[in-house]
Order: structure tokens, then sequence, then C-alpha cells
């Protein structure tokens, strides 16, 4: 079965977003330990899965970095526009990007078909409602929480869907040099 990793930015009291949906929090730039963590875990990844809010800026911001060779995200931009996508909608009834699908089913069963689909690992960016769906509903295998050194009070929750408790391992810690913090987790059994 395929594993459906979550890469998200956070900030140190839990928040992915302002409640305006700002990011401004973010430690950016990144230093080069932190841009080597995430290839190593978006290496084995041949699927990302996204929820359409955010597909709508991430999909875009992708394909343009990977036209151009000279962007310090190039590399990146290459990985993410390569990369088979899925946008999870229920407003959109065709895909407007390149090497994207859509999906409008039940996201459980559409989630599970995809685990266990021939093929590498998926990973999975958020927005928060998206986000939160796939945890309520322990659909992530990996969780790998980039805890930015900033605090602001308020704003949109990445665990706000649950509804029962969840427990999980910590599998990992590490501390980059641009202050942000990854800690691993997957879910205890």
């Amino acid at each position: 079965m395929r594993k459906l990793k979550l890469q998200v930015q956070m900030t140190i009291d839990g928040f992915i977003s302002g409640q305006k949906g700002e990011m401004d929090w973010m430690a950016l730039p990144w230093t080069e330990d932190i841009l080597n963590y995430v290839r190593e875990i978006t290496a084995p990844v041949d699927t990302i899965v996204l929820g359409r809010k955010l597909a709508e800026g991430f999909i875009p911001h992708w394909a343009n970095v990977a036209k151009d060779p000279n962007n310090p995200e190039y590399e990146g931009g290459v990985k993410y526009a390569s990369t088979q996508k899925i946008v999870f909608t229920k407003t959109l009834n065709k895909s407007i990007w390149e090497n994207t699908e859509i999906a409008k089913g039940d996201l459980v069963k559409e989630i599970t078909n995809l685990k266990n689909l021939q093929g590498k690992d998926m990973i999975a960016y958020g927005g928060g409602e998206f986000v939160s769906a796939l945890i309520k509903n322990k659909l992530i295998d990996e969780l790998h929480l980039f805890v930015n050194p900033s605090a602001i009070g308020s704003g949109m929750p990445i665990f706000r869907e649950l509804t029962e408790m969840q427990k999980f391992n910590c599998d990992d810690v590490q501390k980059f040099d641009c202050e942000i913090i990854v800690m691993k987790y997957t879910p205890k059994k």
C-alpha cells in the first residue's frame, strides 16, 4: 500500500494561516539543510494531493518557477510541476492545470483507492479544511510538521476537524538553520 505523507507549515501555536489566510509568519528564505530535508521526503513521491483552494495558487506558482532555471526554487518547481497532482474539489468539474486530475468523490474512498494503486508515496499539501479532513479521517501515514518560529494568536488550526483523540509516535525532530523545527509523526496503531 502506498504511503500518504503530509508536509505542512505551521506556527508555534498550531496555526497554518492567519484568520484571513496570512502566511507572512513563515521563516523564509529556507536554508540548504531544510531544502535537503524536503528533497529527501519528496524524492519517493509520484503523486501530490491538494485541496482546491491551495491548488489555485500552488500549481501555477510552481509551473512558473519550473520555467526559469535562474530561479533559486527552480529544482522544486521542476519536481512539483512534473509530479502528478490530484485536486480534491466540490466546485471544479475538470482540471484547468497540466498534469492534474480532479477528484470529486468521497475523500476517504478516493484516498483509499489512491493508496491501493501501484506507485510510489503520495504527499498532501493543505488548505486547512482539506488537511484537517485528512487528519480527522486518519488518512495520513506520516505528518511532517514544519514549526516556524512565530506565534500569531489566532488563525486556522490544523487539527480543527478532530472529533476524537488521536495519538502519534514522534519518530524524529530536527532543527534547521532557518530556525524551523520539523517534527515527524506517525499514527499509533
